[in-house]
């Protein structure tokens, strides 16, 4: 059983979780021994029981395929709820149990959410940023958050508050599924303008997320103070324009960085073309070392970016050096503490939610083990697998 982050391990570890929360969690013979003789059981003498999967970039308004903002704007609300739902169920079977929605449209995503939360619909608990502020003709106009100027700055940002968001979503810059729209380095709002984001989403007690390719819009939003930055490629008009003391900034500041590798990512190396990719790569580690906290996140929902392949996007991490044991890391407790949850989940640990993952084999030596999922329970709700097992449910072992 993992515990928590650096390793921490207990050999023949149990938990007992209640009312979904995790009530005991330790060796397996002291938690047996605070579990009542009725309390449900299951075992997996071979697995690996460790906390929820935290996917930190999502997009469950958008469908994966080859042109998933006309489907989008195709699609009812009925219909593309029906279609979110089903994306989160997704999430869910993998050892997802927690992910960050960030852009969605007419607040989907937050009744999707509170429908989760109720037990209604299965999927993981969902951090949803409501409607993104862009540009007039921005990037993710048709979403529906278009402002101009700061009054209108502020009002988006109240109206998202009021509809119950978890935090702000900015396109810093332009990006790339926008037809027509500005080119992907290209900043839409101002150092002054993203200042007001952060402050008025600071007053309202939420983060702010800036998706940034470029340069220019990266430095606008470090200098706002933004809580993450998505993608930071560092793009600019002629090429990559990558700035050390931006870099430093970014360390110092505690921001972290999702640079939403796509479960594709290998995919996206050959049709970018490998050198290029590689020097892109290449700048994520070196961002790694000079400090900056990197956050794991999937895009999902953009072209080629599935929901059930978050596993591919963390193994991007491995190809830019860091190990398995770094990656779990990185996925549960550290995407916590970045996100500002670590105080009910990302560990195994009594009083946190019941966010548990059971995997055949060894996911700290080997990534892949994370692709046998045997049980996944979200909020004390199981899902998964061995749920339509019942050779699981009658093995003595306390769970």
């Amino acid at each position: 059983m993992v515990t928590g982050p650096g390793g921490q391990v207990v050999p023949d570890g149990a938990v007992l979780y209640d009312g979904g929360l995790i009530a005991a969690a330790g060796p397996r013979a002291e938690v047996e021994a605070q579990a009542g003789p009725d309390v449900p059981r299951l075992a997996f003498p071979e697995g690996t029981l460790l906390p929820g999967l935290i996917d930190a970039h999502v997009h469950l308004a958008l469908d994966a395929g080859p042109d998933p903002v006309a489907g989008l704007q195709a699609a009812g609300d009925a219909e593309l709820y029906a279609g979110m739902a089903d994306r989160a169920g997704r999430l869910l079977a993998t050892g997802v149990t927690t992910a960050r929605d960030l852009g969605d449209r007419g607040g989907l995503a937050v009744r999707l959410r509170d429908e989760i939360a109720a037990g209604r619909v299965p999927g993981p608990r969902l951090l949803s940023a409501g409607t993104p502020l862009t540009a007039v003709g921005g990037h993710c106009w048709f979403l529906g958050g278009e402002v101009e100027g700061i009054g209108a700055i502020r009002e988006a940002v109240r109206r998202n508050a009021a509809a119950g968001v978890d935090l702000i979503k900015v396109m810093a810059t332009g990006g790339g599924i926008t037809k027509g729209g500005p080119a992907v380095w290209q900043a839409q709002f101002t150092e002054e303008e993203l200042s007001v984001v952060v402050a008025e989403a600071r007053s309202l007690g939420l983060p702010v997320a800036a998706h940034a390719h470029g340069t220019e819009g990266i430095a606008a939003a470090v200098a706002a103070g933004v809580d993450t930055i998505e993608h930071c490629t560092w793009m600019g008009r002629a090429g990559f324009d990558v700035r050390e003391d931006l870099v430093d900034a970014i360390a110092a500041g505690g921001i972290a960085v999702c640079p939403a590798a796509s479960p594709d990512w290998r995919g996206f190396a050959q049709r970018f073309g490998p050198e290029r990719a590689e020097e892109m790569f290449g700048r994520l580690r070196w961002m790694a070392e000079r400090g900056v906290r990197l956050l794991p996140g999937t895009d999902a929902g953009v072209p080629h970016a599935v929901f059930d392949g978050f596993v591919s996007s963390l193994e991007f991490f491995e190809h830019i050096g860091l190990a398995p044991a770094e990656i779990v890391d990185l996925a549960t407790s550290g995407a916590a503490r970045a996100l500002g949850i670590d105080g009910d989940t990302g560990r195994l640990a009594a009083g946190f939610r019941a966010d548990l993952l059971v995997v055949d084999g060894d996911p700290l030596t080997d990534l892949a083990a994370l692709r046998a999922v045997r049980l996944v329970v979200a909020g004390g709700r199981p899902a998964g697998p061995s749920l339509a097992d019942p050779a699981d449910r009658d093995l003595p072992d306390a769970f």
